[in-house]
């Protein structure tokens, strides 16, 4: 479930706690929302924790410099005057 997911259960837990007055035999639908709430508010925390740690920044390195010999470049010694 992603953090999409989350914000959702968090919505319908809010709307089934305060917004609505309906009485159903055998169930409270204001401990159901909160449930749903609580629930919502687990999975923001655990995404977040997931996703901090996926964020880890590392440190560029230093390129590496190659210096080739220093010889003799008269323009035929390297094949490209033959």
């Amino acid at each position: 479930m992603g953090l999409g997911g989350c914000i959702i259960l968090i919505a319908v837990g809010a709307i089934l706690t305060f917004a609505t007055d309906w009485h159903m035999q055998g169930v409270n639908l204001d401990l159901v929302g909160v449930i749903l709430m609580i629930v919502g508010l687990i999975g923001v925390t655990t995404f977040s924790g997931i996703a901090r740690r996926r964020r880890v920044v590392v440190p560029p390195t230093a390129p590496t410099v190659v210096e080739e010999p220093h010889g003799r470049r008269d323009g035929y010694s390297d094949g490209y005057g033959v």
